[in-house]
């Protein structure tokens, strides 16, 4: 016998079974895709009719490339395609990484370009952080880091120095705190930037890390009257922060100490710690008659 041919529902026009017909074979291929897709993570769809540049990476490929990625390039990094800057708002982040595939795409002229925008969007937000309008001069330097080509070194070392003092002002310190960091990657010997860093860690408590700071710039800037003051002030503090922990952690091991000695009818009142004057060790004497 041979094979059944499929019945043909004659109830439907040739234009509704095509139709039919096509959405079948779409399902089908759409479904193959989604697998695809799935498995290896790789689209296979087509992307629209757009104004695309073809952009793999630094290195030079050949025509004859079978894998190439085709992705929508802006004309600026941060900027929609129209150019115009789009609002931040708790948005600051700076991929560098990104940036520097954008810029590998970029000739001298172009990157120099930029670095004139990123100098304007830097003066614009230096007058708004006068005016007492951090937030917006904080989304101008944010924009300015986007556009300043990563090889201005002193420039964008400004910037983040700039961006974490609009940070401080909002009193984001956390992220004014990586601000500093990121600015002095750029410039280590960036006086003001090691100053704002050991404010910032000194408001936030860590007192060990602000000092040296200051010691640094003291390094740097032998008569910064600032650095010098903090020599005088921090270390009280820090030993007296010390002493404060010490007992805390002292009055810690008495409750775990005495939760263990319980059941043995003792408490840490059984045992005296006495401390050596010469050598500064303790040794410990038990004591039973003490009170529980």
């Amino acid at each position: 016998m041979g094979d059944k041919v499929p019945a043909v529902d004659t109830s439907k026009s040739d234009d509704e079974q095509f139709e039919d017909a096509q959405s079948k074979e779409d399902f089908n291929e759409r479904t193959v895709d989604e697998v695809i897709e799935k498995v290896t993570g790789l689209s296979t769809r087509k992307p629209p009719d757009t104004d695309v540049d073809e952009f793999v990476d630094c290195v030079n490929h050949s025509e004859d490339d079978d894998t190439k990625i085709s992705v929508k390039q802006t004309s600026e990094p941060g900027k929609g395609c129209d150019g115009v800057v789009e609002p931040l708002e708790d948005d600051d982040l700076v991929d560098e990484d990104s940036q520097r595939d954008y810029e590998c795409g970029l000739s001298e002229e172009e990157k120099e370009a930029n670095k004139t925008k990123a100098d304007e969007l830097k003066q614009q937000g230096n007058e708004l952080f006068k005016q007492g309008e951090h937030l917006q001069s904080l989304e101008l330097y944010t924009q300015a880091l986007r556009l300043c080509p990563l090889d201005h070194k002193e420039a964008r070392a400004i910037l983040y120095a700039n961006r974490a003092a609009a940070k401080s002002k909002l009193d984001r310190k956390k992220t004014a705190l990586d601000d500093c960091t990121k600015a002095l990657e750029y410039n280590p010997n960036y006086v003001k930037a090691l100053l704002r860093r050991a404010n910032l860690y000194e408001e936030t408590d860590k007192l060990d890390e602000s000092l040296e700071d200051y010691r640094k710039v003291l390094e740097l800037d032998p008569g910064n009257s600032e650095a010098r003051a903090a020599q005088t002030r921090l270390p009280p503090k820090i030993s007296e922060r010390n002493e404060r922990l010490k007992e805390e952690m002292m009055g810690k091991l008495k409750d775990l100490g005495n939760m263990i000695l319980r059941p043995f009818g003792l408490s840490t009142q059984n045992f005296e710690m006495i401390q050596d004057p010469q050598t500064g060790s303790y040794s410990i004497n038990f004591n039973q008659g003490a009170k529980q």
